[in-house]
C-alpha cells in the first residue's frame, strides 16, 4: 500500500511539472484594452499558445506587425474558436489585446473580430478597463 501511494505522488509530481514552467502573464498590462485594426500575417493554431501577427497601419501611413498571444488551441475551441482555418494571411480583423507593458508592438489577445462580423472572444474584458485604439 505504501508503495502504491509513493507510486501515485511521484506520478503526480511527473504532470505538475510543466505546468511549474509555464510562463506568467505579468508582462501585459491587463487594465488595457488595445483595438487593432489591421491584416492578418499569420495566425500559428500551435500549443503551448496561439499566435496571431498582425500588420497595422496608423493614420500617419506606418506599418507595425504586432506578435499577439492566445490560449492553447484546446483552450480556445473550448471558447467557440473555429479553428486553425478561422484566419488566413490577408483577411482584415479587429483584434482587442491586452498590451505589452514594455510598449513593444504586441500584447495577450482578448477578442477578435473577422471581416464576417464574427466575435470570438480569447479572455473577457476587464470591468473598466481603459480602452486605447491603436
Amino acid at each position: 500500500m505504501r508503495t502504491l501511494a509513493l507510486a501515485a505522488l511521484l506520478a503526480g509530481l511527473a504532470f505538475a511539472a510543466p505546468l511549474l514552467a509555464h510562463h506568467s502573464y505579468a508582462m501585459f498590462d491587463r487594465d488595457k484594452d488595445v483595438v487593432l485594426v489591421g491584416t492578418v500575417k499569420e495566425w500559428q493554431w500551435t500549443n503551448p499558445h496561439t499566435w496571431l501577427v498582425l500588420d497595422v497601419l496608423d493614420d500617419q501611413g506606418k506599418l507595425t506587425e504586432y506578435s499577439i498571444e492566445g490560449q492553447s488551441p484546446q483552450v480556445l475551441r473550448l471558447l467557440g474558436f473555429p479553428g486553425k482555418d478561422m484566419m488566413k494571411p490577408g483577411d482584415k480583423v479587429t483584434v482587442h489585446m491586452r498590451p505589452l507593458r514594455d510598449g513593444t508592438a504586441g500584447g495577450q489577445l482578448a477578442s477578435v473580430s473577422t471581416s464576417d462580423g464574427k466575435i470570438f472572444s480569447g479572455t473577457p474584458p476587464k470591468p473598466g478597463s481603459e480602452k486605447e485604439s491603436r
